[in-house]
This record gives C-alpha cells, sequence and structure tokens, in this order.
C-alpha cells in the first residue's frame, strides 16, 4: 500500500531532501541548446521522484534542487525557474493519486502509461508558461527571449521526459511486477 500525499515523517523528508540534492547536481550535466537553455538529463528525476512518491514530495524535491542548483552555479536563485521544477514535477507526480497505479508495488499498465505521459508534457508546458511569465513580468525580461528559452526548454525536456524518465518508471514497475510473485520457503 502507497503512503497518503500527505502522511509525513522521516522516510518523506529524507526521499525529499535526497530528490532535491541528485536534481541539483545533476542539474549540472546539459547539453547547450540557446542561450540559458539546456538539454538536461535531471528531468528524468523529477519525472521518477513525482510518479514514486507523489506530487507533493515531487513539487518540494523538484524546487529545492532548482534553488540548490542555481546558488552553487550562480550564486542567485531564479524563482520563476525554480517554482516551474517543481510544477513540473507535481504534474509528473499526479499519475500517484490514481487508486490502482503503485510502481513500487509492480502495477502500472498501459493506461497509466499514457496517463503519466499527458501529466507530463502537459505539466513541462504549464510549467515553463508560468516560469516564462514570471520572467517577463516580475525580472523583466524580454519577450522574445523568453519565448525561445520556454519553446526550446519545452521541446527538449519533452524529448528527455519520453526517453529517460517515463521508460525509468515503466521499467521499475516492470521490474517490481516480476518479483510480486516469490514467496519464501521456511
Amino acid at each position: 500500500m502507497k503512503p497518503s500525499l500527505w502522511t509525513w515523517n522521516t522516510r518523506t523528508v529524507v526521499t525529499v531532501g535526497i530528490g532535491g540534492v541528485l536534481y541539483a547536481a545533476t542539474s549540472w550535466i546539459g547539453i547547450p541548446i540557446v542561450a540559458d537553455t539546456q538539454l538536461r538529463p535531471a528531468i528524468a528525476l523529477l519525472a521518477i521522484f513525482g510518479a514514486l512518491f507523489g506530487p507533493v514530495v515531487g513539487f518540494i524535491a523538484g524546487f529545492i534542487g532548482h534553488v540548490i542548483n542555481d546558488l552553487i552555479t550562480s550564486g542567485t536563485v531564479w524563482w520563476g525557474w525554480a517554482l516551474g521544477s517543481g510544477i513540473t514535477a507535481a504534474f509528473m507526480g499526479l499519475v500517484y493519486i490514481f487508486k490502482d497505479f503503485n510502481a513500487r508495488e509492480g502495477r502500472m499498465n498501459k493506461s497509466h502509461l499514457v496517463l503519466f505521459a499527458v501529466c507530463g508534457i502537459v505539466g513541462i508546458f504549464v510549467s515553463l508558461a508560468f516560469s516564462g511569465l514570471f520572467d517577463i513580468f516580475v525580472m523583466g525580461e524580454p519577450n522574445d527571449k523568453i519565448v525561445v528559452e520556454v519553446v526550446t526548454a519545452g521541446l527538449a525536456n519533452v524529448a528527455v521526459f519520453l526517453i529517460l524518465g517515463l521508460p525509468a518508471v515503466w521499467a521499475y514497475a516492470k521490474r517490481n511486477r516480476s518479483n510480486t510473485n516469490l514467496s519464501v520457503d521456511r
């Protein structure tokens, strides 16, 4: 049985911490696409933490990880983009709330996979729209620069999510499904 979204214990706090640190550490790895935009495999971690632990844990881990990465790499936090990372993970974690979904117990079928893909893609573009609008209206960034960043980051994030994140969660669930019929002989 999977824990409730609102059950907070030591394990939940540790999971958020590990997720945040892993996302921050892997956010350094990227292939530059356009100015201030990279293809980052770390997006796959948002999918994994969101799907396995839910939208709340995913949001907090994504947000904290982005803040840590910003502080280490540039010394300043881009709050709109940090919130965007959290929003992305929260959308990817929406699959967690479905009663018959539980990747840790191997319960993930093709309809869950489709739902996960749709929620992830929608979440990527919702979070990037939020981040872009935040930069335009709060930070005073030029519209044309932000549009290019949002579109290229969106396409790159969708590619990483579909190529790395979604298959990782599917494989994890499949591995756990094959182990559920084991018994211990004494």
